[in-house]
Formats: structure tokens, sequence, C-alpha cells
């Protein structure tokens, strides 16, 4: 196909079809017709993970919102695909591009509870929804030391459907990520934002991910544009951290990588990271701070090194749950 004919077709942009993940798409499609001049079709995909009504800590968690969309990827049925980074599986196919991480979003998580109330205002044995292993992790160790109590309710579903529970009164509250509720402008909504100090995020929470095939050298290139450096080595040291622990999506570990900042200098890197039992009961978190990466490599240096503290610590040990 001559570049003329390609300037008149429109690319296919792969994506799931909840109302966050045509959002975040949305989003994307917008900056590549900028980038391009070119017209963006989404193409809603179904996956594993949007039809099974599984706990995703059952179900694996690792590529289930993903896979279908590669697949579609690799057949050519869509020039690219967009996902929320956190959901894919740490290591990365040779016959696939990443070809940008945009500017993170929010990479805190929310509490969406009835009434308005925060976290320290619930009421003893408050029912708290969320699928994550690691943030039932994470809440319960932090209601156990303030003296809390608190009941952890796995839940499933999208947005809707979470903020439903609250509503209907099934739930007091329940627990999200503040990027998704930023993306479809119901930030609103939020009861309160839950300092990182008591919740580590997902790793590449808040971030997106831009996939094509590692062959169409020409829309990488073009993608490569939407990249942000600091997001990108910041995710990579996260997720290398997750890899170097063998842990899953669905593990409970979180992870945060920020910069620190000494006046207007940014100087260094911190990574924290968490590793705990469900039940709050036992909690590794470490941090570590290095240079700004400027390379894959040294991004990917700094998760595993803190990865390896994080063993020594017995973080092993607290991997193998999952959420009943």
């Amino acid at each position: 196909m001559t570049d003329a004919a390609k300037a008149g077709t429109a690319l296919k942009l792969g994506t799931r079809r909840s109302k966050l993940a045509m959002a975040q798409s949305g989003h994307v499609a917008e900056w590549v017709r900028e980038l391009t001049g070119r017209d963006v079709e989404l193409v809603e995909i179904t996956t594993y993970g949007d039809v099974s009504k599984e706990q995703l800590a059952q179900i694996g968690g690792t590529g289930v919102f993903v896979t279908a969309l590669r697949d579609a990827l690799l057949r050519g049925e869509v020039d690219f695909a967009v996902h929320s980074l956190k959901d894919l599986p740490t290591a990365q196919p040779e016959d696939l591009a990443l070809a940008a991480v945009p500017v993170r979003e929010d990479p805190r998580d929310v509490l969406v509870a009835r009434d308005g109330l925060t976290f320290a205002q619930l009421p003893d044995g408050a029912r708290v929804g969320t699928g994550s292993p690691r943030r039932m992790a994470q809440l319960n160790a932090y209601a156990r030391s303030h003296g809390l109590r608190i009941e952890t309710v796995p839940i499933r579903g999208n947005i809707d459907t979470r903020v439903g529970y609250v509503r209907n009164g099934e739930l007091d509250a329940v627990v999200l990520a503040a990027a998704g509720l930023r993306r479809i402008g119901r930030v609103e909504e939020v009861s309160e934002f839950l300092d990182t100090d008591i919740v580590l995020p997902a790793p590449g929470q808040g971030a997106l991910a831009i996939e094509c095939a590692a062959s169409n050298a020409d829309l990488a290139a073009v993608l490569a544009e939407l990249d942000d450096p600091h997001t990108r080595f910041a995710v990579t040291a996260e997720r290398a951290l997750l890899a170097a622990l063998e842990a899953g999506c669905s593990a409970p570990v979180g992870a945060l990588a920020d910069l620190l900042v000494d006046g207007q200098i940014v100087n260094e890197m911190r990574l924290r990271g968490v590793v705990g039992s469900i039940d709050g009961s036992e909690l590794v978190q470490l941090s570590t701070t290095g240079p700004v990466p400027t390379s894959h490599h040294a991004a990917e240096a700094l998760g595993r090194e803190l990865a390896s503290e994080m063993l020594a610590k017995g973080a092993a040990g607290l991997m193998g749950e999952r959420a009943l």
C-alpha cells in the first residue's frame, strides 16, 4: 500500500469493551489522530477476564485482560491496542512492541464509601469490597495497626457494579483506582484518596500501554512520540520488582516508583514495594532510592535490587496466598 493510500485508511485500535477501557482508548485515539492526521477506529474485543465470573486471583490474573487483544494484533485484525499497563504480564513477547507508555494518571487507590466517609470513619466491622489481594492485605494491615475492625469482601465487576454495592447498602465502601474514576469523569464520587503510605498501588497502576506488532516499525515509531520517559522508567522498575518476586498481577504485591524533587531539580527515584498476607497480619514493606534511571536496564536493576531485599525479609512466603 502506498503512503497516500495509507493516509486515507483508518487505523484500527483494539480495546476492551468496558466503559473505562473505551474511555482510555478514546483518549489515545485522539492523540494518534492528532499525530498522524489519520482516522482511528475503535475495535471492541472481549477478553477472558471480561466474561469470567471468577475472582481474578482464582483465574490467575496474569494476561486475562490482554491475551485476546494481543491475538487480534498478531492476526492483523487491529493495528495497535491499548491496555491498562498493570494488566500486562511482565514478560514482553518478542513479536509485539510496547511502543508507548504515555504520561501516567494518578496511581493512587481511592475509597468510595457510604455517606462520604473516610477509611478512619468507617463503622466497626465495616464491609469493604475489593477484588485485589494487594488491597486486602494493606487495608487489613492498616486497620489492625490503628485499632479498626473491617471485613474485606472479594468483588468483581466494572466501576458501576462496584460502586453499586455501596449505593444499595450491600457494602460500606469499595476501593478502586483513582485513574479509572478520573478517566471516566467520576472523581467527585471519591470519599478519600488513599495515601500511598497506607496503600501502595499495583505495579504500573494509572499508566497505559500502547502495543503494536514489532514488525510494524513505521507505526511503532509514530506511537513512540506518545511515550513519557519518566513514566516508562518508573513502571519498568515496578514491573521488574514484580517479575523478580515471580508474582503475577493478582498477587498481593504493591509497588510505586516516584521522582524525588529537591527544589526544581529531580535528583533521585524512590521505589517502594510491599507484599502482605491477605489478613494483614504480615507485611514486608521496603524502599530503595537511586539515581533517576536513564535506561531500561537501570530501571530494571532498581526493581530487582528491591525485590532481592524483600525476598531476604520473607516476601516469598506471603505470595502464595489467594483471595477466596
